[in-house]
């Protein structure tokens, strides 16, 4: 049967339960083989993230470590002395994995509105599928998403069976997965003085308390 590898990026300034949701989402709809988890090192779309790399990696690695699948932090993007771009990590991750195995990219509505800005977006289907979920107040029509993005996803849609047995270049939307929590609503809350249980793993709050994150 092929290997079928999650991969999961993003700033995680700081992760929280919904990356984690997402990912054990799919992982179970998948039947993953294996679930990357890629903290972002100099993200060229975002400016002033508050923890360091160090700490955001740690984060993610107190944040997955009770689960289930076989889970990697994969330290590539923190490693680039460059600006990360997803393009060159798929291109990393592909040549590690071989052209045979599934290799699938997650990634929220949110990110899906902004693919059209993203670096060679069009060349990510060479190397991945992807798999979206459907977030609340994020549409995913032509318009929200401009007509190049919303044509090329719709033209690639199949089953997650497809997905799980092929290499690259096809996508599928969750409709039916709705959690819609964000770093920047966490970090407000925390700045405020909030708890933020309900939004980040106790063990990941735990670590942001010892090391003073987020308190301006």
């Amino acid at each position: 049967m092929t290997t079928c590898i999650a991969l999961l990026g993003g700033s995680f300034d700081p992760v929280h339960l919904g990356h984690v949701a997402l990912a054990t989402f799919f992982a179970r709809l998948l039947q993953v083989d294996q679930l990357r988890v890629i903290p972002a090192g100099a993200p060229w779309q975002k400016n002033g993230m508050q923890a360091s790399p160090g700490q955001r990696a740690e984060m993610v690695r107190l944040a997955f470590a009770e689960q289930a699948i076989a889970v990697t932090l994969d330290m590539q993007e923190i490693e680039r002395p460059a600006p990360t771009y997803t393009i060159d990590t798929l291109r990393g991750v592909r040549a590690e994995c071989g052209a045979h195995a599934s290799l699938v990219f997650l990634m929220g509505a949110d990110q899906l509105q902004r693919l059209a800005t993203w670096h060679q977006w069009q060349h990510l289907f060479d190397y991945a599928h992807l798999c979206v979920a459907a977030r609340p107040g994020f549409a995913l029509d032509a318009p929200a998403l401009g007509p190049a993005v919303a044509a090329e996803f719709a033209r690639r849609q199949a089953p997650l069976e497809r997905i799980r047995s092929t290499p690259h270049g096809l996508t599928y939307l969750a409709q039916d997965f709705a959690v819609d929590i964000s770093a920047t609503r966490i970090r407000t809350a925390l700045q405020s003085g909030d708890t933020a249980n309900s939004l980040v793993s106790p063990v990941v709050l735990d670590y942001i308390k010892q090391h003073h994150l987020y308190k301006s």
